[in-house]
């Protein structure tokens, strides 16, 4: 009697591997996903404290912040003022006048602590204000 050795894989092997290889593909998309969430608020957050920066040299240089809460400026934003990473548009900005400031951007991933503008800041947002 002549023994006869199968060679490949059965069906159920091939669909244990292709389910496995599913799941690996829906975790790593969704880690890559929020991945991207905090790294557009990193970037959000860094614009903050660049526009931050801006209106404290401003203070330093004219004794007082600009009137308006655009700084077209390009001695202390070289880049222009900042946009969002995501959709482009302008950040939320709060007050703005000669004597104080505040700013928010409204991130993707919650936050705890940290600085508010007025009774009702945007939710998930970080703000800066005026140091002076």
């Amino acid at each position: 009697m002549i023994l006869r050795k199968n060679k490949g894989f059965s069906l159920m092997e091939l669909l244990i591997v292709i389910a496995l290889i599913g799941i690996l593909t829906a975790v790593v998309s969704v880690s890559f996903s929020f991945i991207q969430k905090k790294s557009r608020d990193a970037r959000r957050i860094g614009d903050m404290k660049a526009v931050q920066n801006a209106f404290e040299q401003y203070y330093v240089t004219n004794k007082s912040y600009p009137s308006s809460c655009v700084m077209d400026d390009t001695d202390y934003l070289p880049g222009g003022t900042p946009t969002d990473p995501k959709g482009g548009a302008s950040y939320v900005t709060g007050t703005c006048n000669a004597t104080q400031y505040c700013f928010c951007a409204s991130l993707e991933v919650a936050i705890t602590g940290g600085v508010t503008c007025g009774d009702s800041p945007p939710t998930n947002a970080f703000c800066v204000r005026q140091l002076q």
